[in-house]
């Protein structure tokens, strides 16, 4: 396959273009082979003819989470089983999963996407890919495996997990280029620290590639110190594809998104309208190109905004700044609403702590409680109450300044909280079981 680079440098007059005539052909799709959106469309009184263009996307459905799982497991299938090459889910833990299904050309494209994320971050033939995502029905693995294959590069199919043996394989075969969840990155960072047999010096890694959950710029350097890399954000989700929807590029300046394929919009998660240009709010996505599977302005509950400034690399491809977190993963404390990424932004600023966190929400006497789990460095330890309160009161003043609440900060040993090879779980809410 060669990467169709030009998508990325489209002028915003061909692109919307483009973007209207697959959004024309994904609608019709939609109402005639899929009884879901055909239902939804009627209701609404929505013809396929209706929409002319990108401009007529806001009178569409909007489809969510609660829409896939109801339709599990190929309910929103626009096609027949016998034209299905592979089948993916969502990581989630419990009730049903989300399913994806992809044809033959949905995966090329697929790999386009994410190769051209890799590309950008300099990825090329020779190029050794250690991709330590979890291989399976999570879309990680295969989707970092087969960008990997289109550049030419060496795919070392590692998945997640013997941390040790990762290490080694790292400095044995020579790896250039890692791919993982920045959380399981991050954990590889300690393995190698604490190793006696292999050192930072020893490894040829030169970039990585990490999603899947967000991550601040505490953790990018601390990431990019660590392993002595240049880390990269890979944006996706087993609703449109999975790894690849988008990517940084060599500027670190927000994702760019493959808008050629996945329409972007900003709305407002309370109203439902969208929002100005540059303003935060909910992102949602619609896919211009999917053949089993496609989707209508699915609520993906990041919260984020665009950037259409073309960057400083020559990309055109519209921007997604950081990830704010999602509207539910968003929790209210005391009326205040709080980011788990927030906590992690307050503990990057503060050397002496690993980024390492652990919050427990509960309710007690009718008031809710605010319980904040950290780790000191190695260095920085003791376990004398007394000799922890220097470094606790400047990160309680700081997460008071940033969130607007007090919490209860607990000291825990070095490696103490629980480390992740997948999706870090960083919140425990409690309040959720009492009655």
């Amino acid at each position: 396959m060669i990467l169709n680079r030009e998508m990325e440098c489209m002028d915003r007059e061909s692109m919307t273009k483009l973007q209207s005539e697959r959004l024309v052909k994904t609608v019709k799709t939609c109402y005639e082979k899929v009884p879901f959106y055909r239902k939804k469309m009627d209701k609404m009184g929505i013809k396929p003819e209706d929409i002319k263009g990108i401009e007529d996307i806001h009178r569409l459905p909007f489809t969510t989470k609660h829409d896939l799982r109801d339709e599990y497991p190929f309910g929103l299938n626009a096609v027949r089983m016998s034209e299905i090459t592979r089948i993916h889910a969502s990581s989630g833990t419990t009730g049903k999963p989300v399913v994806g299904t992809y044809t033959k050309g949905d995966l090329e494209r697929w790999a386009e996407g994410a190769a051209r994320v890799f590309a950008a971050g300099g990825v090329g033939r020779g190029d050794i890919v250690q991709v330590s995502y979890g291989y399976g029905l999570f879309t990680g693995g295969l989707g970092a495996h087969d960008a990997a294959g289109v550049l030419g590069a060496v795919q070392l199919p590692t998945s997640a997990g013997n941390s040790a043996k990762q290490i080694m394989l790292m400095k044995d075969f020579g790896s250039t280029v890692l791919a993982c969840t920045p959380s399981y990155a991050l954990h590889l960072a300690e393995v190698l620290e604490q190793s006696d047999e292999v050192h930072k010096k020893d490894l040829n890694l030169k970039c990585g590639f990490f999603g899947a959950e967000p991550w601040t710029e505490g953790m990018r350097k601390e990431l990019e110190d660590k392993l002595g890399i240049k880390a990269y954000d890979i944006y996706g989700l087993t609703e449109m594809s999975g790894p690849g929807v988008g990517g940084e590029c060599e500027m670190q300046d927000g994702t760019h998104l493959w808008e050629d394929m996945y329409y972007p919009e900003i709305i407002n998660p309370d109203t439902l309208e969208p929002c100005a240009p540059g303003e935060f709010g909910e992102l949602v996505f619609t896919s211009l190109t999917k053949e089993a599977m496609p989707i209508l302005r699915y609520r993906t509950r990041d919260l984020t905004r665009l950037i259409y400034e073309p960057c400083k690399c020559g990309r055109t491809a519209v921007r997604m700044d950081r990830i704010l977190g999602r509207s539910d993963d968003m929790m209210i404390i005391r009326g205040v609403n709080v980011f788990p990424s927030q906590i992690e932004t307050c503990l990057t600023e503060f050397p002496a702590f690993t980024p390492q966190y652990f919050i427990t929400v509960d309710r007690k006497n009718n008031e809710d409680t605010f319980d904040l789990d950290v780790e000191l460095r190695s260095e920085y330890f003791s376990p004398n109450p007394s000799k922890q309160m220097p470094y606790i009161k400047p990160l309680y003043d700081r997460i008071v300044s940033m969130v607007g609440i007090k919490p209860n900060i607990h000291i825990k040993e070095p490696g103490a909280i629980q480390r992740s090879i997948g999706k870090a779980k960083h919140v425990n809410d409690k309040r959720n079981f009492h009655n």
